[in-house]
């Protein structure tokens, strides 16, 4: 396994739409190592989701686990086990809609307040190719919706209403949001 660098806002694969996964390059040992790889990038950097292009691959593909002990996500009460997302569609459900402070690794220490669904129908292929359909809300349903993005071209600042919100990780965690959360 390998920890891949990560691409950084500004690089032009973050604003590209990715390729889908043809299902004999899915099986592939090149598709299959790059899906294990990410994990474990994923897990390095302490992040809930990776998208392909975040680590250089034009591909619709995304990793994303929220473990139960997580400090920065535990008090959701939102735990999704590691799930490989392969071709993703999504729909949302209903007209809710949550407001959610997001980070991401390709832009490293800050933090915006971002509108998302509140609940997703979702469709994917796993890694093995089989299709999987679910509804996700919640916590895992940001996460989906974010790491999906990053398939499309779009960064989590492209979704932000104001940039009243945006600010480092760390003072935000030191004095909270600015709109007076």
């Amino acid at each position: 396994m390998s920890i891949l660098k990560v691409a950084r806002m500004g690089h032009p694969i973050l604003r590209t739409v990715a390729d889908a996964i043809p299902d004999e390059m899915l099986r592939s040992p090149e598709i299959q190592q790059l899906i294990d790889d990410m994990v474990d990038t994923m897990v390095e950097y302490d992040g809930v989701g990776l998208a392909a292009p975040q680590v250089h691959q034009s591909w619709r593909l995304f990793v994303m686990e929220v473990p139960s002990d997580s400090p920065r996500y535990g008090e959701t009460g939102a735990v999704q086990p590691l799930t490989i997302v392969v071709n993703p569609e999504y729909s949302p459900i209903g007209d809710d809609h949550v407001e959610s402070m997001e980070g991401c690794l390709s832009i490293p220490d800050v933090m915006g307040l971002v509108p998302r669904h509140e609940r997703i129908k979702v469709r994917f292929q796993g890694r093995d190719g089989k299709l999987v359909e679910g509804e996700l809300s919640g916590f895992p349903a940001i996460v989906f919706q974010h790491e999906y993005d990053h398939l499309d071209g779009v960064l989590y600042i492209d979704r932000m209403e104001s940039l009243e919100t945006l600010s480092f990780r760390r003072e935000y965690e030191r004095f909270g949001r600015l709109d007076g959360e």
